[in-house]
């Protein structure tokens, strides 16, 4: 008796020392992401709730036993596993490209424990799921100009107050820097109104942490400059909520705008240049890449621009070029005079 129990606490004994191990390798390697990598708090965040989802699956206990059945099982758990709520009701399972994110950190800590020398699954094991080709929501260069010229809607009214005046130069100011630097939402929210609008170009931290150099047409300066000159506060931020402003006297408040706030303007303005199609910020840098693209700009030269890291999120634009090159070709090439 008295042998059977000291050899369960021995097992036991193991069993933690091994999760423990486990949980060590996992901490050493999201400093390693972090640090060693340069990758964001925010990735270093998703590498951390994928790979512990994939050991509370698992309940493994020591690296080499990570096998193909657990991961075919993994798999077959994922692809199963119900997605999130949109509106109160279940949308299905985890689509394949958020399963794919699960499987990549997997793959990725894998290669981290081969490295190390630690006996684990090999990470080539780890295939991802097959996806559908992404489709581009794109308007055309006609929409593109109605939109853009939208908020002078706002200065045409009779009865345009002071604060429609500011708004409407604020959202062109938006607009036009949407479509000049092709930037993220997220970091155009996060622009400061201390840029040097004497030059052409300005330097952003975007996605990632990584520096990148975007540029300004001469109608996006311009659109800044008015809506800075009507601008009456000293904030800090380059696009402000006049409403918020005004009731800042509330230690919580900030006058910035919020990116939820710009996809309902933007939304609002594609409403008003009568486009029917679903148009967002990210509408406007798709139409920013294409734009490039299809006058000539090398996709290298699209890819720095854009601030994407892998030049195959950059190809998908190409698609896009070389169907409206076919057509060009189909009415042009070949034809008798």
């Amino acid at each position: 008796m008295f042998l059977c129990f000291t050899l369960y606490v021995l097992r036991l004994c193991y069993t933690i020392y091994m999760s423990s191990t486990l949980e060590r390798y996992k901490r050493e390697f999201l400093e390693h992401v972090e640090i060693e990598k340069g990758n964001s708090l925010k990735t270093v965040e998703n590498y951390d709730r994928y790979i512990s989802r994939f050991f509370s699956f698992a309940k493994v206990s020591d690296p080499k036993d990570i096998s193909d059945d657990m991961l075919r099982e993994y798999r077959l758990y994922l692809n199963r596993e119900p997605g999130v709520k949109v509106k109160g009701q279940q949308s299905g399972t985890l689509k394949k490209n958020t399963q794919n994110y699960h499987l990549i950190a997997l793959r990725v800590f894998l290669k981290y424990l081969m490295k190390r020398g630690v006996t684990s699954l090999s990470p080539d094991k780890i295939e991802l799921a097959k996806v559908k080709p992404r489709s581009l929501d794109l308007i055309g260069t006609d929409e593109l100009g109605r939109l853009l010229g939208a908020p002078e809607i706002l200065l045409s009214k009779e009865k345009s107050t002071p604060e429609d005046k500011e708004r409407a130069f604020r959202d062109k100011a938006i607009l036009e820097l949407f479509f000049s630097t092709g930037l993220r939402l997220s970091d155009l929210c996060s622009l400061n109104r201390d840029l040097d609008l004497s030059k052409d170009e300005f330097s952003i931290r975007g996605k990632g942490e990584k520096v990148r150099v975007v540029f300004l047409s001469e109608s996006a300066k311009e659109a800044i400059r008015k809506y800075l000159n009507v601008r009456k506060d000293m904030d800090e931020p380059m696009f402000v909520n006049k409403l918020k402003i005004k009731n800042s006297a509330h230690k919580d408040a900030s006058s910035r705008l919020t990116p939820r706030s710009i996809e309902r303007l933007v939304k609002q303005y594609a409403i008003m240049a009568g486009i029917s199609k679903k148009v967002t910020p990210h509408v406007i840098r798709h139409s920013f890449a294409t734009d490039l693209l299809s006058n000539g700009a090398d996709i290298r030269s699209v890819q720095m621009m854009l601030g994407h890291a892998n030049i195959a999120t950059t190809q998908i634009y190409t698609h896009v070029t070389d169907a409206q090159l076919r057509e060009v070709h189909k009415k042009f090439h070949g034809k008798k005079s």
